[in-house]
């Protein structure tokens, strides 16, 4: 296994884990939420599940080479397209729920009456938040430094959503603290404040991930089977296919013909026109098929595949 190789399985571990422990803090706080009727504790549960969320679609993308060349160069599609809309629609039906009820208890409190669902807090309960709030502080400090080295930018986003958690975590627990002083006004103005807060961090994960799920050609094939035949060695470039957003990331496949002359650097030659690529959309992500000149004349597929992972410049053979 490569360097490459390596890059992607580790960057896979990590997001694979959080998924999974992030979708564990979020139970915990539903529950929490639940069992003390925290509108505010209900609200901040709606950003954990834009994190877990987001980290979802992150796994799915670097999951790309898993899938096969004919049916998309990105792990997303219709489906995980559809579910980004149920998400935001999920969102938004709970989010206006929330801030209505929200709104309710304030003029309750407002008015010197009793509270309809009078939160309950404890200290375990405090406690169990504090726990909750390292353990995201940890994931995300991990996704960050692991992202940086890795130079890998979904992890680094993902970094920074599950940061962000952490400070809508410590803030309602700053209000969970206040009811507890008598402040009882306190958590449904969180609450209505987390919601506003929860619908900008929902458009922030769409804008960022909804131009990997749209099914359009980011940059002109002709175009980069052109910067592809400016390198030496190449003879024929086809089957080129590209997704994403240029200046942000963009996933390639081209397959290639290398002159039998030029068979001992062909590394260096796809490298030279990721290179090139790069200069000139910014961040890619290059999939080559070497293939066979023969072998692609007589049966038109291909003898070996070679990928190169524009994120980190390393080199992935899988023959």
């Amino acid at each position: 296994m490569t360097e490459g190789q390596n890059r992607d399985q580790a960057g896979r571990l990590i997001l694979f884990t959080t998924l999974w422990l992030t979708l564990f803090v979020l139970s915990v706080k539903i529950s929490a939420a639940w069992a003390t009727r925290s509108l505010s504790l209900m609200a901040e549960s709606l950003h954990t599940l834009i994190v877990s969320f987001s980290t979802l679609m992150s796994l799915l993308k670097m999951t790309v080479h898993n899938y096969p060349i004919g049916r998309s160069v990105y792990g997303h599609g219709k489906r995980e397209t559809a579910i980004v809309f149920l998400l935001v629609a999920f969102l938004g039906f709970a989010g206006l729920n929330v801030w209505g009820l929200s709104g309710q208890q304030l003029l309750t409190a407002i008015q010197g009456e009793s509270l309809t669902f009078p939160v309950r807090v404890s200290l375990p309960l405090i406690q169990l938040l504090g726990v909750v709030v390292g353990t995201s502080l940890c994931l995300a400090l991990v996704a960050l430094y692991k992202g940086k080295v890795l130079n890998n930018s979904a992890l680094r986003f993902n970094g920074r959503q599950l940061l962000k958690d952490v400070w809508l975590t410590l803030l309602v627990l700053g209000g969970l603290v206040g009811v507890w002083w008598g402040l009882i006004w306190l958590d449904v103005v969180i609450a209505i404040l987390v919601v506003l807060l929860v619908a900008g961090s929902c458009w922030q994960v769409v804008s960022w991930q909804l131009p990997l799920l749209v099914q359009q050609t980011a940059i002109a094939p002709e175009i980069l089977a052109q910067i592809a035949h400016q390198v030496g060695g190449v003879t024929h470039c086809y089957q080129i296919q590209s997704r994403g957003i240029v200046g942000r990331l963009v996933y390639i496949q081209m397959h290639l013909i290398i002159h039998p002359e030029f068979a001992g650097v062909t590394s260096p030659i796809v490298e030279r026109i990721k290179g090139m690529i790069e200069e000139r959309y910014g961040p890619v992500q290059v999939t080559f098929y070497i293939d066979d000149l023969s072998e692609w004349t007589h049966l038109n597929q291909s003898n070996f595949k070679r990928e190169v992972n524009g994120q980190n410049g390393q080199t992935n053979y899988e023959l």
